[in-house]
């Protein structure tokens, strides 16, 4: 018996030799940052500044790999299914957990499968219109939508995917019969969304941005507590008289489960410092993310279990149906 002891005694200690030992000695090699939604969406814009700061700190190639699909689930479980050591991670949100909400067979197991590193942002989404539609206002949208039941669409770039989500949070809060048209590719939204064959959306902020300030379209209000500094003429969602529609998106990195708790820890601290740096801060900002500097793998974790609690209510609650 005792020799039992001292040998698992001797394994852990050898298993946490090898872990420390890892962590001292990542990366060596190219990191791969799977980002599961296409170019000009806010995953996106997160996961290239994350990428280009960490080739910077880590001296290595961090290559930012676009797979859209299915609200996530196409890059997703690449990430989930790699090999534990650190050199696969995703930028995440709010769709590495309604996604499978949403299939009948979920592909993955947020909880069991995948590791949460650390929490680089909280996003606004904005609540816009196609300028076609005799809006200026988001009580003027509410009172059009609400004469039209089940005549305005709104965009979204897959179900389960944010603006999904967005759109749901905002149409239950004003009561309105509105339907889903997602797109592959948010240009393509655009594109319907200027010639009004798609009404409105409800975007992450950096998604957004570009085409609020360029006029093309209309932002009736952002979703969060306070107004955005790069949009402070636009009011909240409690301001314009809808606070049941306020929401905020989280973004995150993760990897694969089974990594080694001190190679999570020195991801969380780099990824981390690196939102801290001001460059980082203020081209968060400037884009509408708010960033978030005090994250860890625990705290976010903790908001992981909330969140599901809150997309699992709101689908039962909205009767979505599952693919």
């Amino acid at each position: 018996m005792q020799f039992t002891r001292t040998l698992v005694a001797a394994c852990l200690v050898a298993l946490l030799g090898a872990a420390s030992a890892l962590a001292q000695t990542f990366p060596n090699r190219p990191i791969r940052l799977v980002v599961p939604f296409p170019p000009g969406t806010a995953s996106d814009f997160l996961g290239r500044t994350i990428g280009a700061a960490l080739t910077d700190r880590y001296k290595v190639q961090v290559v930012v790999d676009n797979r859209p699909g299915a609200g996530g689930l196409v890059g997703t479980p690449l990430v989930l299914s790699a090999t534990p050591d650190g050199h696969t991670i995703g930028l995440f949100g709010n769709p590495y957990l309604t996604s499978p909400m949403l299939q009948k067979k979920p592909p993955y197991d947020p909880f069991k499968d995948g590791a949460p590193i650390v929490q680089v942002a909280g996003i606004s989404n904005i609540v816009g219109a196609t300028l076609q539609l005799p809006v200026k206002t988001l009580q003027e949208f509410i009172t059009y939508a609400r004469a039209r039941p089940g005549e305005l669409n709104y965009a979204s770039v897959g179900v389960g995917s944010i603006a999904h989500f967005g759109a749901e949070i905002v149409a239950r809060a004003a009561n309105l019969k509105t339907v889903h048209v997602p797109f592959k590719i948010i240009a393509d939204g655009w594109s319907d969304l200027f010639s009004g064959r798609v009404h409105f959306f409800v975007f992450a902020a950096p998604a957004a941005m570009p085409m609020v300030r360029d006029n093309r379209v209309r932002a009736l209000a952002v979703t969060s507590p306070n107004r955005l500094s790069a949009l402070p003429d636009v009011p909240t969602v409690a301001q314009a008289g809808l606070p049941a529609a306020e929401h905020v998106a989280w973004f995150g990195i993760f990897g694969p489960a089974g990594m080694p708790k001190p190679l999570v820890a020195k991801l969380a601290a780099d990824i981390t410092a690196i939102v801290r740096d001001p460059q980082t801060r203020q081209r968060f900002e400037n884009q509408g993310a708010d960033p978030i500097t005090n994250s860890s793998p625990e705290a976010f974790t903790k908001l992981l279990r909330a969140e599901n609690a809150r997309f699992a209510k709101l689908i039962k609650e909205a009767g979505l149906e599952l693919q």
